[in-house]
């Protein structure tokens, strides 16, 4: 007889795309620029709206974005902008369309200064993700003092939608804090993943 596996409880719908994102990416810590990229202009995305609304567009958001290329989005131009407007496969809000390419901006400036976004990103827990140990989906916080430093520094380096609760999402998404639930299979694995 099959165990039933258990996850976080917000993973808990049907949809196989949202449960694998769960099962192999929600914790993961990200070292690598260009994913923090993506999750940076996903997360900004999301805000107002629910993750799976963002999730079932990523294809759309890496088709429009230059594969999240930053610095091929920081070029793009009002036309292109436009452009990307008309597609239903993203989020068609002109304020976040144009804060991705203005993000991307901000975020080529930060890699030039601390040789990297990840380097930067990751002072924010010391370089090392933090293990929280919830039991209950009610005991996750939407911030942290964490998160609200990181927003606060981002919004003086012109980040747009970068509000502590997206800042607090992103932290989870990288694995910059690990937030399964203690009852959740990938919480053990999770917590063992260090710097490569």
């Amino acid at each position: 007889m099959n165990k039933k596996i258990k996850r976080c409880d917000w993973a808990g719908e049907t949809s196989p795309l949202y449960i694998e994102y769960h099962d192999t990416e929600w914790g993961v810590p990200v070292w690598d620029d260009a994913k923090q990229f993506e999750f940076l202009v996903l997360e900004s995305a999301q805000a107002g709206l629910s993750w799976s609304t963002v999730l079932n567009k990523r294809q759309g958001y890496r088709k429009n974005f230059a594969d999240f290329d930053a610095a091929k989005v920081a070029r793009f131009t009002q036309k292109r902008i436009a452009k990307i407007l008309l597609d239903p496969g993203i989020v068609r809000n002109r304020q976040k369309v144009e804060a991705a390419v203005s993000n991307a901006k901000a975020f080529l400036a930060v890699q030039e200064e601390f040789d990297g976004f990840c380097n930067y990103i990751w002072r924010f827990v010391d370089g090392r993700p933090r293990q929280n140990r919830f039991r209950l989906q009610s005991e996750v916080p939407a911030t942290s003092p964490e998160s609200d430093e990181m927003s606060k520094d981002l919004k003086q380096r012109g980040f747009k939608f970068v509000g502590s609760t997206i800042m607090y999402a992103h932290m989870q998404a990288t694995g910059m804090v690990n937030d399964h639930l203690t009852t959740c299979f990938r919480k053990k694995p999770c917590g063992a993943l260090a710097k490569e």
